[in-house]
């Protein structure tokens, strides 16, 4: 044993004679360490964003040594496959099928403790499902860090439309697009659009989704012309909120070229009893609408929040409305939702409800109320037409006694925070000191024939009689304003002999108006007239549109459907762009600009 330990420390000496004494060898280790610690590696790319079936070629210089090798590694999650990578430095991402991010190192030979590293963005390829909605398709796509997605389609690989940008989960994950405005019985490509956090864009690939559609008896029969040449439609789609809609679904949506694009099924249980009333779009790309009851006369007993497939958010019962209002001691009994309600910017919504009361000499009157929820369906403030109108002194006025009021519209006045209330049985448009949920709920104009205001440019037969949905113009909604309405005209006066519309030949009409209030001065003009070649006795809505031109929803042509929309030119009164409804009754038709908010089709 002794011998054998004896050569081989004789081994270890001869080991430093070799190398030309230990002494030298102290005396050579610091400059030895000094080349090693000179040594610096890059990479290039530094960063990449590929899908998992593509390969990227990586580089690595290596500097401060004549050895410019490198070896080549690749890491990830723990437990997850990251793929390959060459000798020659090309990344393969061979069994990756989920997306994730991996590091790609590059390490010098020459000092193992050099190395430098690069991100790779693995993306697996995105899956496209059905929904309840058979015009409705779901994108699913993993996006492994923070990421903006859109989805483009269209019946052909130009796509043509697209979905608005969803951002991930903080630090990425799974995001899912509904993918709505597709035709019927189409196939369509798809294609995800991401963009992360630090510029770079990826695109997925191509999907395709064939859509179903609904049976002929259900589809809102519309047609569409453009009757004068030259003249071009503002974009978007049209939104239609149909009633008394059964089988027909409600509500719809359609293509300039009159093709049904988006449905939402009220109704899916054939009961007859679904319709929407009203809809409208929210900015997180939901729609809120009321539906429709079962009781009759009494509007609709639900307010229902969907997402585009149609899957339920939130609902708001009746039942829930009336605990709220006991809860908060309103002596206020809604027996239902009905024809409108205004979003606030808090994110309030104020809900017109019928609101029943009996007279000892009149029976049970029909009158309307508004109530101010806020966001967690308490009851914060809250009006009742039989404390503001009297009953007595009003009802001469009433079309439909004992629906005595009739509202169809209340509208948010943000300059002032006051609410408009439209009575069509009334045939005014209220002011209410609503004052943001602060006000007593006082009367503070009344417009329309026999109330406030003096119309400057006509007479009593060029008041708005019947009308339906108010609508602000102007930026400013108190003091001098504009207002726009649609003005169904039921109980116009004749101008040359008095009598109302439809007594003893008495001529009757309807028309789209703007109307410049100055509410100091209590005066209207108007500033924009056009008599239609129809009269609608119910329904209709009124806007202007992007390109300047007006958009009438004509409502219900009297004595039955078909239902009209027109986009006129202001200037020449010129019809530019006209849709009939012809088996149903369009409460109200909107152009908007997509499904999608902020986004322009």
């Amino acid at each position: 044993m002794n011998q054998m330990r004896r050569s081989w420390v004789w081994v270890v000496l001869s080991g430093c004679a070799l190398l030309a004494g230990c002494g030298d060898v102290t005396t050579l280790t610091p400059d030895f360490e000094a080349s090693r610690s000179a040594v610096t590696v890059s990479i290039s790319p530094d960063s990449a964003v590929i899908s998992n079936t593509q390969t990227v070629q990586f580089t690595a210089a290596v500097t401060g040594t004549a050895n410019t090798a490198v070896t080549w590694s690749v890491s990830g999650a723990a437990g997850s496959n990251v793929g390959t990578i060459s000798p020659s430095g090309v990344y393969n991402p061979t069994g990756v099928t989920t997306s994730q991010v991996v590091t790609v190192t590059a390490t010098s030979v020459a000092n193992p403790q050099k190395s430098a590293s690069a991100q790779v963005t693995v993306m697996a390829p995105g899956q496209v499902s059905s929904t309840q909605n058979l015009q409705v398709a779901q994108y699913s796509l993993l996006v492994p860090r923070d990421a903006t997605v859109q989805v483009e389609f269209g019946p052909d690989t130009s796509y043509g439309l697209n979905t608005w940008a969803v951002p991930t989960p903080s630090g990425g994950g799974l995001v899912s697009i509904l993918v709505a405005g597709m035709r019927a019985f189409t196939t369509y490509h798809m294609r995800a659009d991401v963009t992360f956090s630090d510029g770079v864009q990826y695109q997925d690939s191509d999907h395709t989704f064939a859509t179903g559609g609904l049976p002929a008896n259900r589809l809102p029969q519309v047609t569409v012309t453009e009757p004068n040449a030259g003249l071009t439609p503002n974009p978007g789609i049209e939104l239609l909120d149909l009633v008394y809609s059964y089988p027909v679904v409600s509500p719809a949506a359609f293509d300039l070229q009159g093709n049904l694009i988006w449905y939402y099924d009220t109704d899916p249980n054939d009961s007859g009893a679904g319709f929407a009333f009203p809809i409208k779009p929210l900015p997180n790309g939901h729609m809120k609408m009321a539906i429709a009851g079962v009781i009759a006369n009494t509007g609709s007993q639900v307010v229902r929040e969907i997402d585009l497939a149609g899957n339920v958010i939130s609902e708001f019962s009746l039942a829930a409305l009336n605990a709220a209002l006991r809860a908060a001691g309103y002596p206020i009994t809604a027996q239902g939702f009905h024809h409108d309600f205004a979003l606030l910017p808090n994110g309030h919504t104020v809900y017109l409800v019928h609101q029943q009361q009996s007279f000892p000499d009149l029976g049970s009157v029909l009158g309307d109320a508004l109530v101010d929820v806020d966001r967690f369906n308490r009851v914060t403030w809250a009006w009742s037409s039989f404390d503001h109108l009297d009953v007595h002194a009003t009802m001469s006025r009433s079309i439909e006694f004992p629906d005595w009021t009739h509202s169809n519209a209340v509208v948010y006045s943000p300059s002032d925070g006051n609410l408009l209330l439209s009575s069509r049985n009334l045939s005014w448009v209220f002011k209410i000191n609503y004052a943001n949920g602060t006000g007593n709920g006082d009367i503070l104009w009344k417009l329309g024939p026999g109330g406030d205001f003096n119309l400057t440019n006509g007479g009593a037969s060029d008041w708005f009689y019947n009308q339906h949905f108010p609508i602000f113009l102007s930026p400013a909604t108190s003091g001098a304003f504009t207002l726009g309405l649609f003005d169904n005209g039921n109980s116009r006066p004749d101008p040359n002999t008095g009598l109302t519309c439809g007594t003893q030949g008495a001529a009757c009409y309807s028309r789209g108006i703007i109307l410049n209030i100055d509410e100091t001065a209590r005066t209207a003009q108007l500033a924009f007239n056009d008599p239609l070649p129809l009269f609608a006795f119910c329904c209709g809505n009124f806007g202007v549109l992007g390109n300047g031109n007006i958009e009438i929803g004509a409502g219900v042509e009297y004595p039955q459907p078909p239902s009209f929309v027109f986009e006129v030119d202001r200037a020449s009164l010129k019809t530019v762009w006209q849709m009939s409804v012809n088996n149903n009754a369009a409460y109200r038709a909107f152009r908007i600009p997509s499904l999608y908010p902020g986004v322009q089709w």
